[in-house]
């Protein structure tokens, strides 16, 4: 640590940032994508574009819904249902598949079944290509992937409690924090890229501070559980139920068959509660005497991520109980705090704030990163003017610098075009997909390392413009709903559309970083290397 509060502030700010910003780089890209991962789906799923959604009531869905669960999960032990919204146009049919003796289990997701259904009929629509869509990024955001969900979670945790340090000493540091925000010097070498980390910083601090604290709450009990722990004496279901309320659903099957009451009616009787739509229905014991129908309110403009529900006798529709419409304190609080992260009350303007706020985070991190080894090779100039190798520590983060900030578009790029171009029907079609995320990015970052220069940044910028800025065009041949249908002829969603748009800036964005890294004019260079030798080096840095 360095004499004086504010030096030491800054040293902190330093490594704090610096040792994980590559893993909070992947973070913040998926957990950016998230706030579109129902739209991402949609897309990924081209066969239910030409499926309008019907306009129909949450009643009349429900019943359509009812009928053709009664004819396709008979036998089941729960049922799940998700009416059509604003952000889904279907409806969507899951059930667990009953048990049979002696059989393997198949994993979480093995015994589930899945199925989008038109709303006013209940028909299944045409059967979608398999594929996780924006799940995938939402869950690569806090899980990771290839390992245990549990520690996925403490490596995010781990680094976001770095992040959090990082921003709140990087705050202690600035001097002139307002003025920052304004003060962009370009082609300045080390000066601007500190501008450029300072605007994208200072810009949308107080999202960063929100995201990254959020963040943590919402995992709480993962990180700190000695509190209920010694509360409870170790007995953690006892903690949630208090602490967390739930309903009536834990009744145990009977045995006794018995007719499902119609939807229709609960349907009605909630919305009238509550003064909004109903989003899920899910049944317990379904055909049973002691079924539970439990309906769920749809998201609304209210922060908390709790969504309040009732519970159902499956048998004679009689209330059994409301749940969520006033929650303790302690509850009330956590669902504030992860409602607050996911933004799921955000309307559409909202939601597109917090994503340009989600890629000033992306170019905080990134610019953090760069700064520093731009700051290292000032320091090492008169060694590289002399012909010596670059330290080992600043050859491997500028090599990561390049897998990291120009490997991750590559990666989305190359999930999506696996998307359209993986065979229909391909067998554990969903794991090959994210393999071609993982394969890409793994490729480029190892070929960084091998030559991380100049040339190196601009070969993979310019692949990353490329698969987002042809991805529309690739629509064009696998699709028949590209951008010349969705948005020239107003056919098809809104949000395939503007996903095609989005990757298409993105895209560009790309090509104009790759523009600026082309090669140096021989002769400046040579008039660069007479008169300041390490003109050059910093200019490629």
């Amino acid at each position: 640590m360095k004499e004086g509060f504010r030096q030491s502030m800054a040293w902190l700010h330093t490594w704090s940032g610096l040792l994980v910003c590559w893993i909070l780089l992947l973070v913040f890209c998926a957990g950016t994508a998230s706030y579109y991962r129902n739209e991402i789906t949609i897309w990924m799923q081209p066969e239910l574009h030409g499926a309008a959604a019907s306009k129909v009531t949450t009643e009349a869905a429900a019943t359509a819904a009812q009928q053709a669960m009664q004819e396709r999960a008979q036998g089941a032990p729960r049922w799940f249902i998700s009416l059509p919204g604003e952000r889904t146009p279907a409806t969507q049919l899951g059930w667990s598949k009953p048990s049979k003796p002696g059989e393997k289990k198949r994993g979480r997701r093995g015994n589930f079944h899945s199925e989008m259904a038109d709303p006013a009929t209940g028909d299944v629509l045409s059967k979608p290509r398999e594929t996780r869509g924006g799940e995938f990024l939402y869950r690569l955001h806090f899980d990771l992937h290839y390992m245990s969900a549990i520690w996925g979670r403490w490596i995010v945790g781990f680094c976001a409690m770095f992040m959090l340090v990082s921003i709140i000493s990087g705050i202690v540091t600035h001097k002139r924090i307002f003025k920052d925000l304004f003060t962009f010097r370009p082609k300045k070498g080390q000066r601007s890229w500190l501008d450029a980390h300072n605007v994208t910083a200072v810009l949308a601090l107080p999202y960063h501070l929100m995201i990254t604290y959020t963040g943590l709450v919402t995992l709480m009990f993962l990180y700190m559980p000695s509190g209920a722990t010694a509360a409870y004496k170790g007995d953690q279901d006892t903690f949630f139920a208090e602490a967390f309320p739930g309903g009536s659903n834990d009744r145990k099957v009977s045995g006794v068959a018995a007719p499902l009451t119609p939807f229709a009616p609960l349907v009605r009787q909630a919305e009238q509660h509550w003064g909004g739509k109903v989003e899920r229905i899910s049944v317990n014991h379904p055909g049973d005497a002691n079924a539970v129908i439990t309906l769920s309110r749809a998201a609304g403009r209210d922060m908390s991520s709790k969504q309040p529900s009732m519970d159902f006798d499956g048998v004679s529709g009689r209330l059994l109980s409301t749940n969520g419409d006033e929650l303790p304190g302690a509850s009330a609080t956590h669902g504030v705090m992860y409602g607050l992260h996911i933004a799921h009350f955000g309307g559409p303007l909202l939601r597109a704030l917090f994503f340009l706020s989600g890629l000033a985070g992306c170019a905080m991190v990134a610019t953090g990163a760069l700064l520093w080894a731009v700051k290292t090779r000032q320091k090492q100039a008169k060694a590289l003017a002399a012909g010596k190798r670059p330290s080992f520590g600043l050859r491997l983060v500028e090599a990561l610098n390049i897998g990291a900030i120009a490997g991750i578009p590559i990666a989305f790029g190359a999930y999506f075009w696996a998307n359209r171009l993986l065979t229909v029907g391909m067998e554990n079609r969903p794991q090959e997909e994210i393999a071609c995320f993982f394969g890409a990015w793994a490729l480029v970052a190892i070929v960084a390392q091998l030559r991380p220069s100049r040339a190196m940044w601009r070969i993979q910028l310019a692949a990353g413009a490329f698969l987002f800025c042809a991805l529309p065009v690739l629509n064009i041949f696998t699709t028949e709903s590209h951008l010349g249908v969705t948005l020239f002829m107003g056919q098809g969603p809104v949000s395939v559309a503007a996903f095609d748009l989005v990757v298409l800036v993105l895209g560009l964005g790309l090509v104009y970083a790759a523009w600026k890294l082309k090669p140096l004019p021989t002769k400046a260079v040579k008039t660069a290397a007479a008169t300041k030798p390490a003109a050059p080096a910093m200019e490629a840095a």
